[in-house]
């Protein structure tokens, strides 16, 4: 037997409905919430939204629990009362979206550049340096994309720094005046 919360509201209403419609209620959500969970969710896209919607529909089906004369019809009952309440939903739902002739396209924060254009200038660049001559491309290529130092660049390649500095200063030189890159001053 269930404890009620309103003790005086549940002793004014029938003292009789307590003995016999909780206890066939409770059994019957406890034998059926599978199947009828499972109803839920396929009228919602969330599967919080389906155990609320379940929730709803099993609140009104215990509060119309007298009137209901065929309790074999109960899977019917609740189902319809499942439909009705989404569709209640589904009718207050607030629409957020709105059609119009042009699309908002969120304004630029300042300073920052379209991907697209910063993706297009790299691939650019790229193409600039496949075109400078390999002991250019092989100078600019470890002494800016992989960061290192002058004398470690003469290093790895086996020439001396006073070597990497011309040759990465007439590299530069010819990326600045590449067409495609588009950086003469």
């Amino acid at each position: 037997m269930t404890t009620p919360v309103c003790t005086s509201a549940s002793a004014a209403a029938a003292p009789a409905r307590q003995t016999h419609s909780f206890p066939s209620f409770a059994s019957y959500v406890r034998a059926r919430q599978p199947v009828l969970l499972r109803t839920a969710r396929s009228l919602t896209a969330n599967p919080s939204d389906a155990e609320d919607l379940l929730q709803t529909a099993l609140t009104k089906t215990y509060v119309a629990w007298e009137r209901i004369e065929d309790h074999r019809a109960l899977d019917g009952y609740v189902r319809r009362a499942l439909l009705n309440t989404r569709t209640s939903q589904w009718r207050k739902r607030r629409v957020d979206e709105f059609a119009c002739d042009e699309l908002p396209e969120p304004e630029p924060a300042p300073g920052a550049e379209d991907p697209a254009e910063r993706q297009a200038l790299r691939d650019a660049m790229w193409r600039a340096i496949a075109r400078l001559p390999a002991r250019q491309r092989a100078m600019v290529v470890l002494r800016y994309y992989e960061d290192l130092s002058e004398a470690q660049t003469a290093e790895v390649l086996g020439v001396s720094v006073g070597t990497v500095k011309s040759a990465v200063s007439r590299a530069l030189g010819k990326l600045r005046e590449d067409p495609e890159l588009g950086l003469v001053r």
